[in-house]
């Protein structure tokens, strides 16, 4: 059997994306496979793929449809492709896919194409219309699409993919080593009231205002709960004043590296994101043993299973009564807690999700 030449085609990504290709390579690299990426030239070096032994070529991406720049970009992929003698392109992103399936099509033969699906739409108006406008022919294109969560999987099927499976993402290293509580407590200041813990970035998804609202609600509660938002983001300035004007038991952390210490001190994580495909934050706040209230939305439910108490999204109410409920009933907290390192447990790792792509380039790679 041909062993398989997989060319992996990657977006602009500062995070999870380009982290997860990066996985990727490590592992065929591993399996002493012959590994390709095309990408923008700051992805390689950012993630270092050159570094791990896979041929980078760089490639400018738009965001627009049918420009010059996107046809530009399709016909380095497809020269990147015939080089490498690819047996399989896998497209990470919406982006990266429709680069990759006009790419595929323009010159040379035709490789299997398989489109990662890491995001849901949540733009509206015209960016969310032109979002469909590219999601069709992709799935379309696609000989399979792998959703990150079971409704982007949906949406694929929906958009006419004819095959579209979970392609879960593995849950990442966790190499944290908590400090002692009372140490974590006393350097987050909350040695003497609850702590609420959320991370993430500072942007419309995570609908931080429905969490301040519900965070209003606990300055009735003695003592008041402090809530720590740990991160940085285009919406930190309105949400400051936000807090200063509402006067809110609310903590700006910005963002930073030690995650241990807030999560040592949190008596209880929260994500009232309007989407999430595999939350990092629901993953380190499981794994951690902290009780999780999150919105059930995305492939939340899917990656917590009942560790977590789930509430509806853009109801502050529900997400204030979840969070009363785990402070003030102790046994509550310590369930959550003992299911979350277990749910944690059952997580694939990165050599699961590598073996898993691996198998599935060598069935394309006929």
């Amino acid at each position: 059997m041909r062993e398989p030449r997989p060319l992996l085609v990657v977006g602009p990504s500062t995070g999870g994306i380009g982290r997860h290709v990066r996985s990727i390579v490590a592992g065929c690299v591993d399996a002493g496979l012959a590994v390709a990426v095309v990408g923008p030239a700051d992805g390689d070096e950012l993630f270092g793929f050159t570094a791990l032994g896979a041929t980078f070529t760089p490639v400018q991406l738009s965001d627009r449809i049918a420009t010059r720049a996107q046809w530009t970009a399709a016909r380095t992929v497809a020269a990147a492709r015939d080089r490498h003698r690819a047996s399989v392109l896998h497209a990470h992103g919406m982006q990266a896919g429709a680069i990759a399936a006009l790419g595929n099509r323009t010159s040379g033969p035709r490789a299997p194409l398989v489109v990662s699906w890491h995001n849901a739409p949540l733009s509206t108006g015209a960016r969310r219309a032109a979002w469909f406008a590219r999601a069709v022919p992709v799935a379309r294109s696609a000989d399979l699409v792998l959703g990150a969560s079971a409704d982007l999987v949906a949406l694929a099927r929906r958009s006419g993919a004819r095959d579209a499976r979970p392609g879960l993402v593995a849950a990442p290293p966790f190499s944290v080593t908590l400090p002692d509580r009372t140490d974590a407590r006393a350097a987050m200041g909350v040695l003497d009231r609850p702590f609420v813990l959320t991370v993430g970035r500072l942007a419309p998804q995570k609908d931080y205002p429905t969490l301040l609202t519900a965070a209003a609600s606990w300055r009735e509660r003695r003592p008041v709960p402090l809530l720590g938002i740990v991160g940085s983001g285009p919406l930190e300035s309105a949400l400051r004043r936000l807090i200063t004007a509402e006067d809110l038991p609310v903590a700006l952390l910005g963002g930073r590296e030690d995650i241990a210490t807030p999560l040592a001190a949190a008596d209880v994580a929260v994500i009232s994101s309007v989407w999430e495909a595999r939350s990092l934050f629901a993953q380190e706040a499981l794994r951690a043993g902290v009780p999780l209230v999150a919105t059930e939305v995305g492939g939340i439910p899917e990656t917590v299973g009942d560790a977590a108490l789930l509430v509806p999204p853009g109801n502050p109410g529900a997400l204030a009564a979840a969070v009363n409920r785990v402070l003030t009933q102790p046994e509550l907290g310590a369930r959550l807690a003992v299911a979350g390192r277990a749910r944690a447990a059952t997580w694939p790792d990165e050599a699961a999700i590598q073996a898993e792509l691996i198998a599935l380039y060598r069935a394309l790679s006929v």
